[in-house]
């Protein structure tokens, strides 16, 4: 199957696969020695003949490895899904480009040698932790006392989270690599070229902190702290540092083998080399962290990944989105209000542009994604040779290359409609309409707005009751409303064509003199339904049905409360 999707991939202009195209330039740079070579791979890639570039060039065939890093002092939570997501979607665009021919790793870094500094809010047992402050992660108390450390804690979090939303990844302990001898090699290439990697960092402090500074941060023998302690002394012989102790004492620890850790910039480089990452993806943050990162990367006899800056979450004020602070949305707020599916297309979209991350966007993200998946499963034209390719429909990205063939025959903004008319407490009453307008649906046969239906009661209840304002309709507004009361009498009994309502809905307010016509929806909402906005009218009415529309619009006009 994806051996098929090479003649549209390479023809996608999405930026998964503009991002998978660096990658594939990326292997002919660096794994092919001559020219002639990179010329041969050039000439197969050209035709789609990956697996043949592969046999030819058996360095081609290693695993391409994109990373993604995890904070382990916290638990996952939105942006961790990105950090997730955004490479994934890489990933598939280059497996499709490449007919799957060569291999690819999607490795999660866990910080968990980190020293645990800042005590999260939301934690039990804060003495004990603060007991600990300092060690690495992993060697801190769990203050729940389910796992034998805060950093097991927080990974196995970790990994229920990714597996829970059904990641292709492999899990990294940042506390095995070192003390499993993984990141040695380089340890002591970093020791055999301190004062080279001291160059690069040192410009980059203040002045206090340049005075102090080593790339080597030591863990206390004594205390098992991570020491932020200047290295007094270098044995590149031994493969060991001097360093001052908490109580003063020289102390000498070798690089190796978990008895240190490095500042985090050079830890970022040393990663890379270790693990042979081509791939890494971070916020625009981080920009000059890695340009400093690469610099040193390339000190320690690596090549830095292909990047990509991302643009950062604001909440609704525009101020960047804390963990700290608090602002903006969660994972599980997302979650109440909208599917996993709508977060994922919402990090897709633009993710060179800052994005709003308050409740507000669900509803439009929701919607979208819907639009996009009818889209993606809408036949081509006839003749449809400029049909847009599906490979860069967004669904393509958010569900792998393999998005469901059905969507919802309901919006998620008609459904907040329909709650609020309806007042509808639960989803039983909302399938009473939806049933009636879609002939034989039920839950099991529209899994997909079943789960809109939940999605809608909780957002409305949460967002849409409180902020209700109903008004009174002018007097142009009461003539135009009488006129459409008469206007959809006279059509069909029980009529559900959502398109002839609306015609009428049209024609009243042209009759009406609403000049532009959205005033006259704007009104509509505004008296019938409290709020300023809607969806489309004739498609409410016919899911809400046209008796009770007729209803609802003279309630309004005899005064009665709607609320």
């Amino acid at each position: 199957m994806i051996q098929g999707l090479i003649p549209l991939a390479r023809d996608a202009r999405s930026w998964p696969f503009e991002q998978a195209r660096l990658l594939l330039n990326r292997l002919v740079r660096l794994r092919l020695e001559t020219d002639a070579e990179r010329d041969l791979a050039a000439t197969l890639f050209a035709e789609g003949r990956y697996a043949e570039a592969v046999a030819t060039l058996p360095a081609l065939g290693r695993p391409v490895v994109l990373q993604a890093g995890y904070g382990a002092s916290g638990l996952p939570h939105l942006g961790t899904f990105g950090e997730v997501a955004r490479p994934t979607m890489v990933r598939n665009a280059f497996r499709a480009l490449t007919g799957d021919a060569i291999p690819t790793r999607l490795l999660v870094v866990s910080d968990d040698m980190d020293g645990f500094r800042k005590i999260p809010d939301n934690v039990p047992n804060r003495q004990m932790l603060e007991e600990d402050r300092d060690k690495p992660v992993t060697s801190v108390r769990d203050p729940f006392g389910e796992h034998p450390s805060f950093g097991d804690h927080n990974n196995a979090r970790l990994r229920a989270f990714l597996d829970g939303f059904g990641f292709d990844y492999e899990f990294v302990s940042a506390t095995e690599c070192y003390k499993t001898g993984r990141y040695d090699e380089v340890l002591l290439r970093t020791l055999e070229r301190f004062d080279q990697v001291q160059a690069i960092m040192l410009p980059t402090l203040g002045e206090e902190r340049r005075a102090t500074y080593s790339p080597f941060l030591p863990i206390s023998p004594k205390s098992g702290r991570v020491l932020q302690a200047p290295t007094l002394e270098r044995h590149v012989d031994r493969g060991t540092i001097v360093f001052a102790d908490e109580d003063g004492a020289l102390t000498e620890v070798p690089v190796t083998r978990g008895h240190v850790k490095l500042q985090w910039r050079p830890d970022w480089a040393a990663r890379w080399v270790a693990l042979g990452v081509d791939y890494e993806m971070s916020g625009k943050d981080l920009v000059d962290s890695v340009r400093v990162s690469n610099k040193v990367c390339k000190v320690l006899g690596g090549e830095p990944p292909e990047s990509f800056h991302y643009e950062l979450f604001m909440d609704e004020h525009n101020q960047k989105i804390s963990k700290s602070k608090g602002n903006g949305l969660t994972m599980e707020e997302w979650l109440r209000y909208g599917a996993p599916e709508s977060l994922a297309y919402y990090l897709f979209m633009s993710p060179k542009s800052a994005k709003r991350l308050y409740f507000d966007v669900i509803p439009k993200a929701a919607d979208e994604y819907l639009q996009q998946l009818d889209a993606y499963n809408r036949p081509p034209a006839e003749g449809g040779n400029n049909a847009p390719n599906k490979l860069d429909n967004p669904v393509w990205h958010v569900h792998a290359g393999q998005p469901p063939s059905k969507g919802s025959p309901v919006s998620f903004s008609l459904m907040l409609n329909l709650v609020s008319a309806a007042n509808a407490s639960d989803a039983e009453i909302l399938w009473g309409f939806l049933s009636r307008y879609i002939p034989g649906a039920t839950p099991q046969s529209e899994p997909l707005l079943d789960k809109l239906t939940g999605f809608a009661l909780h957002y409305y209840e949460d967002f849409v009751r409180p902020n209700k304002r109903f008004r009174a309709p002018d007097a142009r507004e009461r003539g135009a409303m009488e006129d459409l009361v008469a206007r959809l009498k006279a059509l069909p009994a029980g009529c559900q064509d959502g398109e002839a309502i609306q015609n009428e809905v049209y024609e009243a307010g042209k009759a009406g003199g609403f000049e532009p016509l959205r005033l006259w929806f704007s009104a509509l909402y505004e008296v019938l339904l409290g709020q300023p906005q809607g969806p489309r009218f004739g498609s409410f009415a016919a899911i809400f049905g046209l008796d009770r529309t007729i209803d609802l619009i003279e309630r309004a006009l005899r005064g009665e409360d709607l609320a």
